[in-house]
């Protein structure tokens, strides 16, 4: 046999016979020879997932140190080294060291995904090699390859069906739809069909839920449809976020400030005569008076802190800056089933004897009624409906299982399609089991994809019943007669024209529907083919299903788009069921809305579908992976921050592509869940929404204490500056710099990072990207509280000079008591002030007073953690040492607690004018 195939990607494999299948795969009825399989061994290679070679641990850790702030923590960890301020040396750079580590670990996702993959891929095959059949490891298979399927056995290959005896499939984990898919050998003629929707095509990765057959391989690793996802997966680099653009640049202005002045400074001590080492001293002082050396740890842990908030509602945040990027989302691409839908099939309407009856009640709680004309109506008012619903219990193959105390819920197994009849049995209290007792099942021809309806045969005292069970137009095609007012009629032209309209009437209203029929036949016929069981049947009735929306999406959207935020719904599933879902839900306001499917996207070049982007509501059914990267990787082009839903292995790609991935927690699978930045833990739409309202919460809260702490930055930078040009000691210390930066400001800081979003954020758009977090309004501000702290700072280290027998010009030696006790008072007032300063930060134009003291407790929190931090820093005589501190007075702090007031009050009358001014903004 040659080793030579004839086409490597047998694009049209599903359209040929099983002899042409043969042919064209160079293999036979009895699989490959092991001599042929190890020589297409070494031409194609192992079928495995290939895991791309990644940079070693170590260079990696390294780059972590590459960040402004990393490299600015390394600087401060280096003067305090050089300052011989080992203890404080070692605690910078376990801070940078942390920092690393934790950046390292998200690293790691790439390669956690690649083993999540690895999960699906089983281990071992089940093929037919020189006419014997053999279980061999997975890895070993070949194109040519033929492979035997049971029920639960996990597809190794891309393989074509040969043979299918009532074989169904989950692809749940490459499409996320759940309804498991019949398969069948026949060649299948139509073209720009989904592979997954293809019949007698199976997919790598794939689950066999029901029958047995033969496939032969026609792709392996790497070349599988599967293989293919998994290569997007893997060489899709993550981009930065928002939020660490934003630091990064915030880093950036930060140094270059720093730089600038600390080299100015130093060069004017020069020229001030001051020796080289103390105008190097005091540069490089500077450089750290003008570095929050605190934010970069502060921001982490407040991020932290959100997302331990964010999980109790419900969304789980594997990232640290996906919580600030939420705020900033433009655009979601949301998928339909479990996250906009509630993920269970219920039914709807029935129609029945020439009358359409409503079913209320939605999802797999058994509770609902049956309505006729307005009236709630039993199974004893509608005598039919008894056969209809032995027709649907009986052509079923799923399972309900009761709750088993009053908390648990029921629970379903099998095809979504055939619980939901179970579960419209239960309202209207079918007994399933007395049924089915009466009229045993004695055998049952299995759904399949070309004739679209399954039967099933049973015993019933002298006679035996055929029901059927399936596409309402194939049914409607066997039949031969109706069920109508208890009457067996002809189906006439007038009756089948009603089944028609009514069966398009439910499809315009994006419902599945199917049609059931039965007839009776003799004991004594034993054999069941589909030539002799399903024709000449009795139409009894339609049953019309759908997934029903989530009944909080609604509102969801609307607030969302009242938010900025542009929804777009990405779907697998049929167009009209999702153009349904999509009016219902208000993605899309008009029926007149086009619904694109994959294959007009084939058509569109990507200018036009951008244009088509553009607009508000859009809705793309029938969706490969690769289209959903390309939606999402034009949005991203367009300048739109993207958010990207997703439960199965074909999400991977357009997950990680996407700003934020989310990966549903409950319908989810794992190579989902690795490769999101989220996992809602509901699998809710609402959820998304509630989120980024938190996102935008959490970037005004970083706001908010950005300037807290660059306000004390500029007390920090005065006292150096007074040094140089007026001749004043030096009135606050590095270390105590480093401890107000690293030690007394986060706390306060922390408990701004926790304030709760306003309402009114989510009726305004998303921030802008040209947006800065440090802009001229904050560094504005900062410097106005700053320069009322800086005062406060010099009053109180000069006084406690003066007062201690100091005057202007005198020098005053490091050592001395005096000195200590000035850079004591001046250090304790910079965080005296911050007191006032927390306060004044929580809002930047509304009151506090408007606002309440008390509205949030944690502030009261961080104000005591900070008075302890500062207690122990002057009391605490291996700290003192430390710090170059010294016990103060009562009165000392009496004086000292003037300052929150000061400080709060100056900021009120700054507020009030900035009311005046601008009177319409509101407070963010």
């Amino acid at each position: 046999m040659s080793t030579k195939i004839a086409k490597e990607n047998h694009t049209k494999i599903y359209m040929l016979s099983t002899k042409e299948v043969l042919r064209e795969l160079n293999t036979s009825e009895n699989g490959l020879s092991e001599l042929e399989a190890r020589k297409r061994l070494k031409e194609y290679g192992p079928n495995i997932i290939k895991e791309f070679k990644k940079k070693s641990i170590i260079i990696r850790f390294f780059e972590q140190f590459k960040s402004l702030f990393a490299i600015l923590l390394l600087i401060a960890s280096l003067l305090a080294a050089i300052l011989n301020m080992i203890e404080l040396s070692v605690a910078i750079i376990l801070i940078v060291i942390i920092n690393a580590i934790v950046g390292l670990l998200q690293e790691y996702k790439a390669e956690k995904l690649i083993k999540e993959l690895k999960k699906i891929m089983p281990l071992y095959a089940r093929v037919c090699r020189d006419g014997i059949e053999k279980k061999i490891q997975a890895s070993e298979l070949v194109p040519g390859d033929l492979i035997i399927l049971e029920e639960g056995d996990r597809v190794p290959a891309d393989a074509r069906l040969i043979e299918s005896f009532g074989v169904t499939v989950s692809s749940v984990t490459l499409t996320g739809e759940s309804a498991p898919q019949a398969k069948s050998a026949e060649p299948f003629l139509e073209e720009n069909v989904p592979w997954t929707d293809i019949p007698n095509i199976i997919l790598m990765g794939t689950t066999v839920v029901s029958g047995h057959g033969k496939a032969i391989v026609f792709s392996t690793g790497m070349r599988t449809k599967f293989g293919s996802i998994a290569n997007l997966a893997q060489t899709i680099k993550e981009e930065s976020s928002p939020l660490q653009k934003e630091i990064s640049k915030t880093a950036k202005t930060i140094s270059i400030m720093a730089i600038i002045i600390g080299t100015i400074f130093f060069i004017i001590g020069i020229l001030l005569k001051i020796s080289l080492l103390e105008a190097f001293l005091f540069g490089i002082g500077i450089m750290v008076a003008c570095v929050p050396e605190g934010l970069q740890a502060t921001i982490s842990v407040s991020l932290a802190m959100s997302i331990r908030r964010m999980a109790r509602k419900n969304a789980l945040i594997k990232r640290l800056s996906a919580v600030e990027t939420l705020g900033c989302v433009t655009t979601i691409c949301t998928d339909k089933t479990g996250t906009i839908t509630k993920g269970e099939m219920t039914v709807t309407k029935i129609w029945i004897n020439n009358k359409v009856l409503q079913v209320t009640g939605i999802g797999y709680e058994p509770r609902g009624d049956f309505i006729l004309n307005g009236k709630r109506i039993s199974i004893n008012d509608l005598p039919e409906l008894n056969l209809l619903f032995e027709a649907a219990t009986f052509c079923n193959n799923a399972k309900l299982i009761p709750p088993s105390d009053k908390k648990s819920k029921w629970e379903a197994i099998g095809d979504p399609t055939e619980v939901a009849l179970l579960i419209a049995s239960q309202k209207l209290d079918f007994n399933i089991n007395l049924a089915l007792a009466k009229k045993p099942r004695i055998h049952m021809i299995p759904f399949d994809p070309i004739r679209k309806m399954m039967s099933s045969i049973h015993n019933a005292n002298d006679k035996k019943v055929v029901y059927v069970k399936g596409a309402p137009i194939e049914v409607l095609s066997k039949c031969k007669y109706i069920l109508i007012e208890g009457l067996n009629k002809e189906l006439s032209s007038y009756y089948k024209d009603k089944i028609v309209s009514q069966i398009n009437e439910f499809a315009k209203e994006g419902l599945r529907v199917l049609a059931f029929a039965y007839k009776e036949i003799p004991q004594d016929i034993y054999e069941y083919t589909i030539e002799n069981i399903e024709k000449d049947l009795i139409f009894i009735g339609l049953m019309a299903m759908y997934d029903p929306p989530r009944p909080e999406v609604k509102e969801a959207i609307e607030k969302a788009r009242r938010a900025g935020i542009k929804i777009i719904m990405v779907t697998g599933d049929h167009e009209l069921t999702a153009k349904t879902i999509a009016l219902q839900t208000s993605i899309i306001k008009d029926d007149k809305c086009k619904v694109f499917t994959g294959a007009d996207l084939d058509k569109l070049s990507d200018e036009e579908l951008l244009k088509e982007l553009n607009n508000d509501g859009v809705v793309f059914a029938r969706i490969t992976p690769e289209h959903k990267l390309r939606i999402v990787r034009l949005l991203k082009k367009k300048g739109e921050i993207v958010a990207v839903t997703g439960d199965g292995v074909n999400d991977a790609p357009s997950l990680k592509a996407a700003d934020i991935g989310i990966a549903m927690g409950i319908t989810g699978t794992d190579v989902a869940k690795e490769s999101a930045d989220i996992i809602l833990l509901d699998d809710n739409f609402a959820t998304i929404v509630n989120a980024i309202e938190e996102g935008r919460g959490v970037y005004r809260n970083i706001k908010r204490f950005t300037t807290y702490i660059l306000s004390s930055n500029w007390p920090e930078l005065i006292p150096f500056i007074a040094f140089v040009l007026f001749k004043i000691p030096l009135a606050l210390t590095i270390m105590q710099i480093l401890a107000i930066d690293l030690g007394t400001d986060v706390l306060p800081a922390l408990a701004l990072g926790v304030e709760y979003p306003k309402p009114i954020l989510m009726l305004q758009p998303p921030r802008s990207q040209k947006e800065r977090l440090l802009d001229l309004g904050m560094i504005a501000r900062s410097f106005f509280l700053g320069i009322i702290e800086a005062f406060a700072c010099m009053i109180s280290a000069i006084t406690t000079w003066i007062s201690g027998g100091w005057y202007f010009g005198h020098f005053l030696n490091m050592n001395d008591y005096l000195y200590k006790k000035g850079t004591t008072m001046a250090f304790a007032s910079i965080v005296t002030s911050q007191i006032g300063n927390v306060f004044a930060c929580r809002t930047s134009r509304t009151s506090i007073f408007k606002v309440g003291f008390l509205s949030n407790k944690w502030i009261f929190f961080g104000i005591l953690g900070e008075i302890i931090i500062t207690l122990f820093i002057i009391y605490f005589q291996p700290l003192q040492h430390i710090f170059n501190t010294v016990p103060l007075s009562l009165y000392d702090w009496l004086f000292l607690f003037i300052f929150p007031p000061v400080i709060l009050f100056a900021e009120e009358i700054r507020k009030f004018f900035v009311r005046r001014l601008k009177p319409i903004e509101i407070e963010m």
